[in-house]
């Protein structure tokens, strides 16, 4: 039997015996979590630092403190959440009661991704924790150090019948889908996604897919645009645009597109200075790979600012493009890094167009007054959030 064969077992057999089910066991093992966590603060810095180049003030409120709140916000709710609720049955079933009984799915595999490695491994840990679960975390191999902390932070808090942390790269992955799950949960690239629920289908397994897209900017010119500019750049750039949340692309209309772009400017550099590469706040890219990437994206671009890069610092310097083509790889392609097109339009059938083609973002974002305008694009256009 390998190892993953042995944790999987150990875990079956942990779950049925029932112990995760108890409220105040799921409680204790969250409260004991977060003190560790806080604990280790300064690991998980030094560790983030180290993998993405993350700022104290970044790691702190992108990744630990989301998790501190969600452990926090959990156990406040967990007595409500877990209880059973009673239903109507209906004259046919009368006079039969009925109750929704919340009930832990059992052994579960959490894939987690490498550009928040802290925040997006544990927070689904949490809630599978919350219901009663066990868990098999696999971190990410791209973020060496946190998610080698991720491991000794683990054993220390948990039962590791109750959750252990696999570590290892793609193969790993790969021997970990083959097993039985009673549930997996996976954050990453929409590639890896379609991989991994066709394991997931073999044996019939749910599955939550968190996954990435072309998440559009629109800016009409009616909101303020150097105050649309300063949150554009703290969407983008932020943890060097390697969020799956980020501004993709902007789409602003032609008449205010001079003057978006000075303000895009002037806000990257009251935020990084004049050369990124000199910020505390600013970070790198995760892997030479995604770094080559992104350069490749940048050939026969037109850069209207920025596309400095240093190789051997994986630093990539926050860049605008002006009108790539639509069949680009920047147009095409989730960029998951500091570079951001910018296109325009006249018309809402010019917008149409480009939203019709990269359909279904996972965050869509306009910045407008114009509630008619909001409510159109709202109406017409689905995306996550």
């Amino acid at each position: 039997m390998s190892l993953i064969a042995e944790i999987i077992d150990k875990q079956r057999r942990f779950f049925e015996a029932g112990a995760s089910r108890s409220i105040p066991y799921r409680k204790a093992a969250l409260k004991k979590l977060s003190a560790a966590i806080s604990s280790y603060e300064s690991e998980i810095l030094q560790a983030l630092a180290d993998d993405l180049g993350k700022s104290a003030f970044e790691s702190v409120a992108t990744e630990i403190s989301y998790v501190q709140s969600e452990i926090t916000h959990t156990l406040k709710h967990l007595g409500r959440w877990s209880a059973s609720e009673s239903r109507s049955v209906g004259l046919a079933s009368f006079p039969a009661k009925a109750k929704v009984i919340k009930d832990p799915y059992g052994v579960t595999l959490h894939i987690a991704p490498w550009n928040y490695p802290f925040q997006l491994s544990l927070t689904p840990l949490v809630s599978a924790i919350a219901a009663g679960n066990t868990v098999v975390l696999k971190p990410s191999e791209y973020s060496e150090k946190t998610s080698q902390l991720l491991k000794r932070i683990v054993e220390e808090v948990f039962d590791p019948s109750h959750v252990s942390v696999v570590l290892g790269d793609a193969q790993t992955s790969t021997e970990l889908l083959s097993h039985s799950w009673d549930y997996i949960f996976f954050t990453g690239s929409v590639g890896v996604g379609k991989i991994v629920a066709k394991a997931a289908a073999e044996h019939l397994t749910p599955v939550t897919l968190e996954l990435g897209g072309k998440s559009p900017c629109v800016v009409d010119g009616t909101a303020p645009l150097q105050k649309t500019a300063r949150r554009i750049v703290w969407g983008k750039f932020l943890n060097c645009g390697q969020t799956c949340i980020a501004p993709d692309y902007v789409l602003v209309k032609s008449e205010h597109k001079d003057a978006l772009i000075q303000a895009l400017i002037e806000e990257i550099e009251k935020a990084f200075g004049d050369d990124a590469q000199n910020s505390k706040d600013y970070g790198h890219i995760i892997h030479e790979k995604h770094f080559k990437k992104l350069e490749a994206d940048l050939k026969n671009q037109k850069t209207i600012y920025g596309g400095k890069t240093v190789a051997k610092e994986l630093f990539f310097g926050p860049t605008l493009v002006d009108n790539p083509a639509m069949d680009s790889s920047l147009i095409q392609d989730e960029i998951f890094g500091p570079i951001l097109p910018i296109l325009s339009y006249d018309t809402l059938e010019d917008i149409d167009e480009v939203l019709t083609e990269l359909k279904n973002p996972l965050a869509f974002y306009v910045f407008s007054q114009n509630k008619k305008f909001i409510n159109t694009l709202i109406q017409n256009y689905p995306f996550g959030g």
